[in-house]
């Protein structure tokens, strides 16, 4: 697997298959075939996020679950799950 962190907290935001094209920009992070990519991230790119591969993915792997740092997954403290609503748990 690969996932892409934010520098600025090394949150992991996406998590990918190792053969599933990636590719990170000055502009932006481009995912999918390069010649019809699936989807593209605005917000992140070379000098605000990291692609790290080769990393093994935790059970329960949700986008901003996990802080990935040092070759070693840790919860994120700050992480709300949004498929649980406040006024149905």
């Amino acid at each position: 697997m690969k996932t892409i962190v934010d520098n600025e907290n090394l949150i992991s935001r996406y998590l990918f298959a190792d053969d599933y094209p990636v590719n990170v920009t000055e502009q932006n992070i481009q995912v999918g075939d390069p010649d019809n990519l699936d989807f593209i991230v605005g917000d992140l790119n070379n000098s605000n996020a990291t692609l790290i591969e080769n990393v093994t993915e935790p059970d329960d792997w949700y986008g901003c679950k996990y802080i990935y740092e040092n070759g070693a997954w840790s919860a994120n403290p700050d992480w709300i799950d949004p498929r649980v609503s406040e006024s149905n748990p």
